[in-house]
C-alpha cells in the first residue's frame, strides 16, 4: 500500500484541480453507470462542450442525471473494437472482485491506447479499491491532464485525499467538481461539512 505520496505528485494533482475554472457507500469512488444511452461516434469534443454547458445549466436533478450518462457514454467511446473487449473483460473482472485481472486489463487497454481516458479512470478506482492510494492518484492526474472537467476523477480525488487527512485539498477537489457538475450528488454535503471544518462556521 502505497500511503506515502512524492511532492511531485501532490503538487501536479494540486496544481490539476486548482487550474479547472455517488453512490449509496458513503465512500464509493464515482463512475459511471452500468448502462449507457447510445450515442453517436462523432465530434467528441463538440459532443461534450455542449454537454458540459447542458450540464452545468441544468434545472433539475433529474436532467442533470440525464446529461451525465450521455456524458459518460461519450467518454466510454474507444473506437477500438479491442479496446472495447478489454474494458468490457475488465468489468467483468471487477464483478468478479478479481482486481489484480482487472487491472492487468486496464493496464493492456493504457498501453494500447494511452489517451482513452476511461482506462486511466478505472484503473484509478481499482486502485482505490484496493487502497492503493498513490497509483489512485498518479492515474487521477492522467484523467485530469486529459480531460479537467472529469467530475468523477475530482470527486475521487476528494475522496482520497479526505482519506489521507488533507482535507483543505480535498474540499478544493470537490469544489472543482461542483463547478464543473452544480448537482453532483453527496458532494454539496462534502463540500459543507469540510468548509466548516477547514474554514470555520460563518458568523
Amino acid at each position: 500500500m502505497r500511503l506515502r505520496f512524492s511532492i511531485a505528485v501532490l503538487a501536479s494533482l494540486s496544481a490539476a484541480i486548482c487550474a479547472l475554472p455517488v453512490a449509496a457507500q458513503e465512500n464509493k469512488f464515482p463512475e459511471s453507470p452500468k448502462k449507457l444511452p447510445l450515442v453517436r461516434h462523432g465530434d467528441q469534443t463538440h459532443d461534450l462542450e455542449f454537454l458540459f454547458g447542458a450540464l452545468k445549466a441544468a434545472p433539475d436533478d433529474e436532467t442533470a442525471r440525464a446529461v451525465e450518462q450521455r456524458i459518460w457514454a461519450v467518454w466510454a467511446i474507444s473506437k477500438s473494437d479491442t479496446t472495447n473487449l478489454l474494458m468490457s473483460r475488465a468489468r467483468a473482472a471487477t464483478e468478479k472482485k478479481d482486481l489484480d485481472l482487472a487491472i492487468k486489463l486496464l493496464t493492456a487497454v493504457i498501453k494500447i491506447k494511452p489517451k482513452y481516458v476511461e482506462a486511466w479512470n478505472r484503473r484509478a478506482t481499482l486502485y482505490y479499491m484496493k487502497k492503493e492510494y498513490g497509483r489512485s492518484m498518479d492515474d487521477i492526474a492522467e484523467v485530469l491532464r486529459r480531460e479537467p472537467r472529469h467530475f468523477g476523477a475530482l470527486s475521487g480525488l476528494g475522496l482520497i485525499l479526505q482519506d489521507v487527512g488533507d482535507d483543505r485539498l480535498a474540499l478544493d477537489a470537490y469544489r472543482r467538481a461542483l463547478a464543473v457538475y452544480p448537482r453532483l450528488q453527496r458532494i454539496p454535503d462534502l463540500v459543507k461539512t469540510l468548509s466548516e471544518k477547514v474554514e470555520g462556521r460563518n458568523i
